[in-house]
């Protein structure tokens, strides 16, 4: 199951849902900083977990004006997939392939100016990226212990990475005064003939 399957499937699984309903809850509980559900896959996926019988869709009449709505339910496979998930989740660590091993991977073909300026950047979207989650996080208070906990992990994996890059940007300031900002170039193209 992805993650967008789960995380679809654990609003339904709270209560029935329609996707406008879902859509909602996403965005309050800003699920789309850590699940990549777009807006336009809610009924896909939804779509995919009915065929899939872990969801069941019926329709229902808008209270007032409005069309009817297609609310779902989670069934018994549905919940019993939902639990492994979710213990599938919390104990295995899945292996990630961030851009910033690849960077620093191809880090002797890039002029170390260069590189240091894109990695003080990088801190500095860290840093924006830290205050802005720690400013949601008190606006929601108090949260449940769950939410509260999605919180601080977050914050501390963006601390951790904070700390290493204010590290190796030390460490690259220092190796660069050694070697002399001259010996470090960029990789070179050939030229055409």
């Amino acid at each position: 199951m992805t993650n967008a399957e789960l995380a679809i499937l654990s609003l339904v699984a709270e209560q029935p849902r329609h996707g406008y309903d879902i859509e909602r809850v996403i965005e309050e509980r800003g699920m789309r900083d850590w699940t990549e559900v777009g807006f336009s896959s809610i009924y896909y996926l939804l779509s995919k977990l009915e065929r899939e019988g872990l969801v069941k869709g019926c329709l229902t009449t808008a209270r007032g004006r409005g069309p009817a709505r297609k609310v779902y339910r989670i069934t018994a496979a549905g919940l019993k997939a939902f639990r492994s998930g979710v213990l599938q989740a919390l104990s295995l660590p899945i292996r990630s392939y961030p851009p910033l091993q690849l960077g620093l991977a191809c880090l002797p073909g890039i002029a170390p100016e260069r590189a240091l300026a894109a990695l003080r950047q990088r801190r500095d979207a860290l840093a924006a990226n830290m205050a802005q989650l720690r400013e949601s996080w008190q606006a929601q208070r108090p949260l449940p212990y769950f939410v509260d906990a999605m919180f601080d992990h977050s914050v501390s994996m963006i601390q951790a990475e904070l700390h290493w890059v204010e590290r190796f940007i030390t460490t690259m300031e220092a190796q660069n005064d050694q070697v002399g900002p001259a010996q470090g170039t960029e990789a070179s193209v050939c030229a055409e003939e």
